[in-house]
């Protein structure tokens, strides 16, 4: 199989590898392209490299997965905001003192 496309965030016994194919569709579909393939397999490891879990998506299983809507907040973009207001004040400020 090779590289995975990806490992898990939190878990690097945790592969995901990618298949994604794309062709041109018939006279029918005016030559637009469409995905014929999208497959996903995952394969999760315990700490000896044993496989312990194997799970594969094709493009009709994925049509079952619901997805969380819930949005991430960026607690380091806001600390790079404060931290870049502050440092241009103190800036401002011993500009003044000379």
């Amino acid at each position: 199989l090779g590289h995975p496309a990806t490992k898990g965030m939190t878990n690097d016994n945790l592969w995901i590898y990618i298949e994604r194919t794309k062709t041109r569709g018939k006279l029918l579909k005016l030559g637009r392209s469409y995905l014929k393939k999208n497959n996903v397999l995952i394969l999760e490891f315990d700490k000896y490299g044993v496989l312990n879990k194997k799970e594969f998506y094709d493009k009709e299983n994925m049509k079952e997965i619901n997805f969380a809507k819930a949005i991430t907040e960026n607690d380091v973009r806001k600390e790079n905001f404060i931290y870049s207001f502050l440092s241009s004040i103190r800036q401002k400020m011993e500009s003044r003192k000379k």
